[in-house]
């Protein structure tokens, strides 16, 4: 499994990957495997101003539903449209085109405490 040293995680399995003041946040690549065949995101949070941890919203894959919690503080601004009709880019491409939401960050900084890939690793391990 692959764990990008540029992105951030969490101990519920989303990434997070800071742009400026605004991030990109999917489910890493462990979590798309424990899942198993994605078959639907929904994100309803569009607009709204959420804390860290907060459900953005659901995955859906064949045997389960998961939330999806907010590594960050911060307001959605966009859900990957792409997800609509292929929501199996989550399980193909979890670091790219699956991709699941950007936002705003109410304070960047706050994504440096986070884990690093190292440190993510360490936790699917044990």
């Amino acid at each position: 499994m692959t764990f990008p040293p540029e992105l951030k995680y969490t101990k519920d399995h989303e990434w997070i990957r800071r742009e400026g003041n605004n991030a990109v946040i999917g489910i890493t690549e462990f979590a798309q495997s424990e899942l198993g065949d994605i078959v639907y995101v929904e994100v309803d949070t569009v607009g709204k101003e959420l804390q860290s941890g907060s459900i953005f919203g659901t995955v859906e894959a064949v045997k389960t539903v998961s939330d999806l919690l907010l590594p960050a503080a911060g307001t959605i601004t966009e859900v990957n449209p792409k997800l609509d009709s292929q929501p199996e880019l989550v399980n193909q491409d979890p670091y790219g085109e699956g991709w699941m939401v950007k936002m705003t960050l109410k304070n960047p900084a706050a994504v440096d405490g986070l884990m690093d890939a190292n440190a993510y690793r360490a936790l699917i391990s044990d």
